[in-house]
């Protein structure tokens, strides 16, 4: 390549906006994982059609969980390590292992690359980029670290062999931080739901996952440093409304289902399966009960903690916690007639609350086209009773798709080409984040400081 043209490729390249560099490496990081898990050493069989392969990759990197053929049976040792991989990549973030490669080697990481890391999981500005790398890849490490040991050992202990255990449970501790919901077992976690161990385990790394690396950063600074008085107003909202999500999922499920999916369980057992079920919903995708077995009132909540999803700068995705939170504090504020969003004794800035009211919107218009492409593709054949019940299970899994959840009613795996392109879509979209992809393919520079005269519209 001459100069001139690698200079121009080079100028071009650099003037890509972030969030168009965040779509083109996840993009391009999916396309590599399709290409390897396309190879017949990747498969069982040596088959693996490009539209499996492509899902089940951006599956993987997009740290979903939907698949379109069993994990565990279908694809080699060699297809398992290519899709662990790729959770983990996806989970932590591409632009965290481009980060690294360059400190690695000893340089100095481009400018657009450490700005692009530090807003999605800088807690402190003034951190420096090698600490925030650092910081992030401890915090993962200990965390699938002794989530594996854990796991293997429960698994031990059902008399699973120690190879297969220490496997298994290697694997489902990166699936389960990662808050990717892939297993290695057709029915997920359902054969060992009276463990509470393991149940118990998986469900942690979820939270952890799911938290966001500032939240558990800021967490660790405030009990060993003496100096730090005050926890941020980000963390609490992150921690007061995680812990209201589940607690209060938690008790819902274990009434409501009582008698329907928990029959038979004893109530603590209800309470632990409720608690996984509410811990799972909001990104994670395993299951302990078939969700087939739930009620209409239970997959109702499954759909809104879905797209509620896990907090910001962690490896889920949905809305985020922080989201949900400010615009029911947005709403409170309103009718108690303030102009500003107050929350415990501090403003939240207005452009903050713009942003969720147009994450939010957006993520209802994206759900409601997905939805409808799938009613018309997909069930024109049958006839209308049993549309109705396939209305219900696509729109959960167009909800599980852009919450990058993974939970299925099960109509995933017999959608046609279209269909798996549709849903690959959603969870492409709910990874790099819906505003992220919006303003990364829309122009919009200087547009929004025009303004024009004021005229009223009724309410």
């Amino acid at each position: 390549m001459s100069p001139l043209r690698r200079n121009g490729w080079s100028r071009n390249f650099s003037r890509l906006r972030s969030g168009q560099l965040l779509i083109i490496s996840f993009l391009s990081a999916i396309l590599v994982g399709a290409a390897l898990l396309m190879l017949p050493f990747a498969a069982v069989d040596g088959r693996l059609s490009a539209i499996d392969a492509l899902f089940t990759s951006t599956s993987a990197i997009c740290v979903t969980g939907l698949t379109v053929v069993d994990t565990g049976s279908r694809f080699t040792f060699f297809g398992k390590i290519v899709i662990l991989l790729l959770i983990q990549a996806g989970g932590l973030g591409i632009m965290t292992f481009s980060v690294l490669m360059f400190l690695a080697l000893g340089q100095i990481p481009p400018l657009r690359d450490r700005w692009l890391l530090e807003s999605t999981y800088a807690w402190d500005s003034r951190l420096k980029i090698w600490s925030l790398v650092k910081s992030i890849f401890v915090f993962t490490l200990i965390s699938e670290t002794a989530g594996a040991v854990v796991l293997a050992w429960g698994w031990q202990r059902t008399g699973m062999s120690l190879a297969k255990s220490a496997w298994n449970g290697i694997f489902h501790s990166v699936s389960a931080f990662c808050n990717a919901g892939f297993g290695l077992f057709p029915d997920s976690l359902e054969s060992f739901r009276s463990s509470w161990l393991i149940i118990l385990t998986v469900g942690g790394l979820i939270i952890l996952g799911g938290i966001g690396f500032a939240v558990a950063y800021e967490l660790f600074t405030f009990t060993v440093d003496k100096r730090r008085r005050r926890i941020s107003l980000h963390t609490r909202i992150v921690l007061l409304t995680t812990f209201g999500l589940i607690v209060s999922a938690m008790l819902m499920f274990a009434y409501v289902e009582s008698g329907n999916a928990f029959a038979g369980m004893s109530w603590p057992d209800r309470l632990v399966q409720g608690f996984f079920q509410g811990v799972t919903a909001r990104t994670a995708g395993f299951d302990s009960v078939s969700i087939a077995a739930f009620s209409n009132a239970s997959i109702m909540v499954f759909i809104l903690l879905m797209f509620v999803g896990a907090s910001p700068g962690s490896c889920g995705g949905g809305v985020k916690t922080t989201s949900f939170f400010l615009i029911f504090a947005l709403l409170i504020n309103r009718l108690r007639g303030s102009r500003h969003i107050n929350v415990q004794g501090r403003t939240v800035p207005e452009i903050t609350v713009r942003r969720v009211v147009s994450l939010i919107v957006l993520g209802l218009i994206v759900i409601f086209v997905s939805t409808l492409l799938l009613l018309l593709t997909q069930s024109a054949e049958f006839i209308h009773p049993k549309q109705r019940d396939l209305f219900v299970s696509y729109l959960f899994e167009s909800f599980s798709a852009l919450g990058t959840v993974g939970l299925s009613l099960g109509v995933t795996a017999g959608l046609d080409s279209f269909g798996k392109l549709v849903v690959i879509g959603l969870m492409f979209v709910g990874r790099v984040g819906l505003i992220t992809f919006a303003y990364g393919l829309i122009r919009h520079e200087g547009k929004g400081k025009i303004e024009y005269a004021g005229e009223d519209v009724m309410i």
